[in-house]
């Protein structure tokens, strides 16, 4: 099993499992939208007893703005 290391946008530092070790994006939802990662890189750890298979995602974007208060309760 590979894991996908995230780095910038709203899930920083989070580490995820990656199904595919060859994705070269990520589409993860967050809250009401979707937000973009891209692969950064070449994957480390890939031999036996090393650890597990680790790619660098990196944030690309947000399909929707992200609003931390969408019932407008922080007026």
């Amino acid at each position: 099993m590979a894991i996908a290391a995230l780095h910038g946008g709203p899930l920083d530092g989070q580490v995820i499992p990656l199904d595919d070790e060859s994705q070269t994006q990520l589409i993860l939802p967050y809250s009401e939208t979707q937000i973009v990662y891209e692969r950064a890189g070449e994957p480390e750890n890939t031999g036996e007893g090393d650890g597990p298979t680790t790619a660098a995602f990196h944030y690309v974007e947000v399909e929707d703005d992200i609003d931390p208060d969408p019932d407008g309760r922080d007026e």
